[in-house]
C-alpha cells in the first residue's frame, strides 16, 4: 500500500471513510465510554444539563421576561430547542480538541484523519437520545401530540449533524495550528446560543433582519426541531432554507480545508 498526499483541491478521498467504518465505530464508542466512566449517575448527566438550563430559561425569560413562545408552553418550547443546541455545543467542544487530543494516534499510525472529528460529532447523539425522552415526557404532561411534521425530524437531525461536523472540521484543523481556538470555543458557544432562537422565537426578530439572522446555521435547525416536534404553526421555511445553504457551504469548505491541513498535522501537533 502506497500512502501519498492528494494533489488536487477536490481530491478528498472520502471513500476511505467507508473503508475505515469499523474504526469510526470504535472511536465513537471510546468517546461514549470515556465520558461516563467512573461517574456516579452515569447517563443521567445527558439529561441534567438541558433540564437545568430549561428551568433557568423558564424562570428568567418565561416568567420574569415574559418572552413569547408562539402559544406553546414555555418549558416545552425551550426544551425542544435545547435538544439540538446541547448536541451542537457538545459536538463542537469535542471536535475542536479532537485532533490535538488524539495526537498519539495521529503521529504514529495512518488512517483517515477525518474520522476523528466525525466521531466527535457522532458521540453526543447518545446524549441527544436520552434528552429526547425527557421532551416526550414534557409533551405528554402538557398534552402536546406530534403532528405529521414529526416525519421530517430525521431531516433536521441530519442538518444538525452536518452543522456540528462543518463547524467541527474548521475548529479542529485550526486548533492544531492555533491553540487559541480551544480557549475561544467555550465563549463562542455561549455567545452563539444567545444569537440563536433557543430562549425566544424567531418571530421576535424584525422582518428586515430575518434574512441576516438566518445566516446563523443553527436557526434553521432549531426552527425545524420545534416545527417537527411541537407542530409549531407557520414555520419559517425561508430561514430553514438559508441556514441549510450556509451549512452546505461550511461543510464543503471545511472538508477541503481539513484535507489540506491534515498533511501537516503530524509535524505540527
Amino acid at each position: 500500500m502506497v500512502i501519498q498526499p492528494r494533489r488536487g483541491l477536490f481530491q478528498l478521498d472520502l471513500a476511505s471513510i467507508w473503508q475505515y467504518r469499523e474504526l469510526l465505530y470504535f472511536l465513537v464508542w471510546r468517546d461514549v465510554i470515556v465520558r461516563y466512566k467512573q461517574t456516579a449517575i452515569g447517563a443521567a448527566w445527558a439529561i441534567l444539563q438541558p433540564i437545568v438550563t430549561m428551568l433557568i430559561f423558564t424562570l428568567i425569560f418565561g416568567r420574569l421576561g415574559k418572552i413569547p413562545s408562539d402559544g406553546i408552553p414555555y418549558p416545552v418550547f425551550t426544551f425542544a430547542a435545547l435538544l439540538p443546541w446541547t448536541y451542537f455545543s457538545q459536538a463542537l467542544a469535542r471536535s475542536a480538541n479532537s485532533i490535538v487530543g488524539s495526537s498519539n494516534l495521529v503521529t504514529k499510525i495512518y488512517f483517515p484523519r477525518l474520522l476523528i472529528p466525525l466521531a466527535a460529532s457522532a458521540a453526543p447523539l447518545v446524549d441527544l437520545f436520552f434528552s429526547s425522552l425527557v421532551l416526550f415526557a414534557l409533551m405528554a404532561w402538557f398534552n402536546i401530540s406530534p403532528t405529521w411534521g414529526f416525519l421530517a425530524l430525521p431531516l433536521f437531525l441530519g442538518l444538525a449533524i452536518l452543522t456540528a461536523l462543518a463547524v467541527g472540521l474548521w475548529s479542529s484543523a485550526l486548533n492544531v495550528r492555533y491553540r487559541d481556538v480551544g480557549h475561544i470555543i467555550p465563549f463562542l458557544s455561549q455567545a452563539w446560543m444567545y444569537a440563536s432562537p433557543v430562549a425566544y422565537p424567531i418571530s421576535v426578530v424584525p422582518q428586515k433582519w430575518r434574512l441576516l439572522y438566518s445566516l446563523n446555521p443553527m436557526t434553521g435547525v432549531i426552527e425545524g426541531f420545534r416545527w417537527a416536534l411541537l407542530g409549531k404553526e407557520r414555520p419559517d421555511f425561508m430561514a430553514m432554507a438559508v441556514s441549510a445553504i450556509v451549512v452546505l457551504v461550511l461543510l464543503v469548505g471545511g472538508i477541503v480545508y481539513f484535507k489540506r491541513m491534515e498533511r501537516t498535522f503530524a509535524d505540527i501537533i
